[in-house]
Formats: C-alpha cells, structure tokens, sequence
C-alpha cells in the first residue's frame, strides 16, 4: 500500500511540475517571440498612446445621447438586460435558445424594430447578425449589410458625407474563412479620426 501511496505522489509531483509549472512557463516564453507579443496580449488596440479596446472583443458602444447616436453597434449580446443594451464584456454567454423559442422570437422582434426606429428603415431591411446574439456576444464584427445600414445615421451625427463612411467600411472590412466582416471599434475610431482630421 505505501509502495503505491508513494508510486501516485510521484506522479501527481511530476504532472503537477510538467502541467502547472513547465507548461504554463513554456508559453509564457513563446508569447514573448518578436512578432507574438501583441497577439499574445489579447490584440489590444491602442490610439495617441492609450489603450482603447481590443480587435477580438466586441463592445458595444453606448451614446451619450441616443437620439444623437454616433456610433456603430456591435450584434446584440443575450446576457444584456436590454435587447439592445450593451452586455458586461467581462462575462459572456449565448441564450442557448432555439429559433422556435417564443421568447427568443420575442426578443429576436422587439431587437429589429428597435435597430428599424435608430436607423429610420423598414424592419425588413434589418439584416441578420443585427438581432441574432452570438454564442459569446462578444463578437468584435459585424457583417458589411449591418454595417451599411447604419452608415447614413453615423455619417450624419459625425458630419460626414455617406461617402465618406462608406469608405470607411470598405476599409475595415477584412475576409476571413468565412463571411466578411467589418470589425467594430476600428471602424468607430477610424469615424473619429475623420472626423477630427
């Protein structure tokens, strides 16, 4: 009995040094290779000198004013208290509801007539990723239709020319494995830096 007692703290001594101290150390190192640093620090996007969010986490920005809203919004997260509203970004979730849920159809509605009353469109118009949550609803993309949707109001409250916005998107909109997607908080800061310049 104390040959195996003896036989599994030796073991638990070794993993617990391979997978708690050695690994965790091992990438530690190999986050700190030119050229891995900044993605290993989670993407974060800085701006004159100062941290202002990160590619990989969708915050939705709240305005001052809603009636004089000036930003793009992210998609809608299921752990927001409003269907709208922005979600704490240090937790995430989805709803895990299906799309026969009548309360998720409920929330799915209630979400496209309100983005149809911001945008001044017809309910119709309202693309999918607008209302849907994500699995995370962190999700730092949205897809170039929402985007564009909301470019007239933007364009407005910023004292751009649609043109201009349009541009913007264009610019922000990368490729990935799947559909294109427009990342959300560069296309903000890129509005603002029009707008100042």
């Amino acid at each position: 009995m104390v040959r195996q007692a003896w036989a599994g703290l030796r073991i638990l001594i070794v993993l617990t040094t391979l997978t708690g101290v050695l690994y965790p150390l091992g990438v530690w190192a190999v986050s700190r290779v030119p050229g891995l640093h900044s993605t290993a620090e989670g993407s974060i996007i800085s701006q004159n000198g100062r941290n202002v969010g990160s590619g990989l986490i969708g915050v939705d920005p709240v305005a001052q004013d809603p009636e004089h809203d000036p930003w793009f919004h992210t998609r809608p997260s299921a752990l927001a208290q409003d269907p709208l509203g922005p979600a704490d970004p240090s937790s995430s979730g989805g709803s895990n509801k299906g799309a026969a849920n009548d309360d998720y159809v409920k929330v799915v509605r209630e979400r496209k007539d309100a983005i149809a009353r911001r945008e001044g469109v017809d309910p119709a118009r309202v693309p999918a990723d607008a209302v849907t949550a994500s699995a995370s609803g962190l999700d730092p993309q949205i897809s170039p239709a929402y985007a564009h949707l909301q470019a007239p109001r933007v364009a407005r409250e910023n004292g751009l020319t649609p043109a201009q916005v349009d541009r913007l998107i264009s610019e922000n909109t990368s490729q990935g494995i799947g559909d294109p997607g427009v990342n959300v908080l560069k296309l903000n800061l890129a509005v603002q830096a029009m707008k100042r310049g």
